[in-house]
């Protein structure tokens, strides 16, 4: 594992820390600084990153509290609380 990707893991673990005690702002950080250092390094963030982040506001979602789960005709829609819609299959 390189470094870039250590970055990106432990900026998960902070994003989640930070959401889980109410300071979206500093969640919302990290998760742009997460992404930020994906993309100068050409990596795809992990599946658990992707699904619990809004594309939209960058928050971190934490299903119950800022984000409504439903399940859809075979598809998980998430919904953040700026109205963003992400739509994943399930089977």
């Amino acid at each position: 594992m390189g470094v870039a990707e250590e970055r990106i893991e432990r900026l998960e673990e902070l994003a989640r820390a930070a959401a889980a005690a109410g300071e979206d702002d500093r969640a919302r950080y990290y998760v742009r600084l997460a992404r930020r250092v994906a993309e100068r390094n050409r990596l795809s963030l992990p599946r658990t990153f992707r699904r619990f982040t809004c594309d939209a506001c960058d928050a971190y979602l934490r299903p119950g509290t800022n984000a409504r789960v439903r399940l859809q005709n075979g598809h998980v829609v998430i919904t953040c609380e700026c109205g963003h819609q992400a739509r994943y299959p399930y089977d």
